[in-house]
């Protein structure tokens, strides 16, 4: 069954094409992404066929449905042609960031399902708008094929109701206000992978997954099922990072309204873009952070770490302590010196890795030093793969 993968992003939409036959992972047959950017001469498209070079090229068109449609072409025709036409794709799964408390699986997309993603806006204003615009583009471009939605708030739907509900008047969680959680494909993802890693059932292990990005969460997994995550009612709660503020008091917010005279929009704009590391910084890029040598850098980054190694003992503490510590996503994987950082000083606790094996490690890699009591594993995320899984198995 050949599945196309659609993940939106505020400027980007990446694309990867599969032909699932099973439960195995497969690499895509074909990856495309399209960077829309905030001017001509940053939009371009990149293409990648298989474990072909990948061929990158800047973007002529006018708009971003002209763009998207030049990137989907490639898939039947010129050099990367990996299919006859598009009726040889069957399903079309997408990415969407919130889907509350009603989506708890994915869903095959109708009118009434991009009503509900469309309400839902106002709790992920980054996500939502580009993940339902993705969708209607698709359906205009592949209009036989059976487009479906899967959720990174589903994952999270275990979670008991102590944790879900906020010490806030009850009447608020009635209406919707509570802890939804983030990132939980990539973190369904990283369980089930770790488990297979370690040649265990996941039903028998008690995980931290450390998703690390420009958007970072933290989830406590047992038994194969969400216990507890940082993000909440938003992706803006929980830890720092990239230009989010995560967790601050809520008394700052009033005291800006109050004694700065800032308006919603104002302060939604600053906790969203303009906080976390670039807001110390300048930048939101973990990479040019570690690549400076200035006071502010230090600051973030010890502040970005502190954060980290806090929720990481927190959580082992909720689960009645863990069985393995695991990072993902583009930091938790490309930057060691966080993962050094967030491992330091919890030797007491049984954590601890291997340097040498941390600084050189290419995931899916166990990085723990020998005698260690708690796994520390780097994993490679597969959101689209899962993605794709989940379109296959509906």
């Amino acid at each position: 069954m050949k599945i196309l993968v659609v993940n939106v992003g505020s400027s980007s939409h990446k694309l990867s094409l599969f032909d699932l036959k099973g439960e195995e992972l497969a690499d895509p047959l074909w990856k495309g992404s399209l960077d829309w950017g905030r001017g001509q001469k940053s939009r371009f498209f990149s293409i990648q066929r298989q474990k072909e070079e990948k061929i990158t090229r800047s973007l002529e068109a006018k708009d971003l449905q002209e763009g998207l449609r030049c990137l989907i072409k490639s898939l039947w025709s010129g050099p990367t042609q990996v299919i006859e036409g598009l009726s040889e794709i069957e399903r079309i799964g997408h990415r969407v960031v919130h889907g509350g408390a009603l989506f708890q699986q994915p869903v095959r997309v109708n009118a009434e399902v991009k009503a509900h993603i469309r309400q839902l806006i106002p709790l992920a204003p980054l996500h939502n708008p580009a993940n339902l615009e993705g969708i209607e583009l698709m359906e205009k471009f592949f209009p036989e094929a059976v487009q479906i939605a899967v959720f990174d708030t589903a994952f999270h739907t275990s979670m008991p109701d102590v944790v879900k509900t906020y010490p806030l008047p009850y009447s608020w969680k009635e209406k919707g206000v509570q802890r939804y959680g983030f990132h939980g494909i990539s973190h369904q993802y990283c369980a089930e992978r770790i488990a297979s890693f370690l040649g265990r059932e996941a039903s028998s292990l008690k995980i931290i997954n450390c998703h690390l990005g420009n958007g970072a969460s933290l989830c406590a997994i047992s038994k194969g099922k969400s216990q507890d995550t940082t993000m909440g009612l938003t992706p803006l709660e929980g830890l720092m990072m990239g230009s989010r503020c995560g967790s601050i008091d809520p008394g700052i917010l009033l005291y800006a309204m109050r004694e700065q005279g800032m308006s919603p929009q104002e302060l939604d704009h600053i906790l969203n873009f303009e906080s976390g590391l670039k807001g110390i910084t300048g930048s939101s890029d973990m990479r040019e952070i570690l690549a400076k040598n200035s006071e502010r850098a230090q600051l973030a980054l010890q502040m970005y770490i502190y954060r980290l190694k806090a929720f990481i003992g927190a959580y082992m503490a909720s689960l009645g302590g863990i069985d393995v510590l695991s990072f993902t996503g583009g930091v938790g994987e490309n930057a060691a010196y966080i993962r050094s950082g967030a491992c330091r000083g919890l030797s007491c606790f049984g954590i601890q890795i291997d340097e040498q094996k941390n600084l050189n490690c290419q995931p899916d890699q166990d990085i723990s030093a020998e005698g260690a009591s708690i796994r520390t594993l780097v994993i490679h995320t597969q959101e689209e793969w899962k993605i794709a899984q989940a379109c296959r198995l509906l």
